[in-house]
């Protein structure tokens, strides 16, 4: 996955160091959630941000199942983590799901010291809200 960086319109890598951030991801701790649990409840506020290992999820808003989601490392609650704000949609676990569970405030704190840098989940986020649904 590649993102173009506008300044000088070259493609640049979505992760600068993949190895880097697979060490990252591994020194995560893993949760499991199983089919029919909440992951995320719009209006909460976990300050945590997941990566999906594997499993499925759907995304819920106001009631509407807006998405579903299977691909292993996909993000959810970047928006929330990194602006300090409550979630706004449900994340509805559909199978047995594994995520990998990082705090946001030492990310919001100090970037530079994060066990997994919110540089690439930002330019991920921005990805997606600019995608037509």
């Amino acid at each position: 996955m590649e993102t173009r960086n506008r300044a000088t319109d070259h493609a640049m890598p979505l992760i600068p160091d993949p190895v880097v951030f697979q060490k990252r991801l591994a020194a995560l701790p893993i949760i499991t959630y199983h089919a029919g649990e909440i992951v995320f409840a719009a209006g909460s506020k976990t300050g945590r941000l997941l990566i999906l290992r594997k499993g499925a999820v759907a995304i819920v808003k106001e009631a509407i199942e807006i998405a579903k989601v299977a691909e292993p490392g996909a993000v959810f609650g970047e928006l929330s983590a990194l602006l300090d704000q409550p979630h706004t949609a449900d994340v509805r676990v559909l199978e047995t799901s594994q995520f990998h569970v990082a705090d946001a405030a030492p990310a919001r704190a100090r970037p530079d010291r994060a066990p997994l840098r919110c540089d690439g989940v930002g330019t991920a986020s921005r990805r997606r809200q600019s995608c037509p649904h």
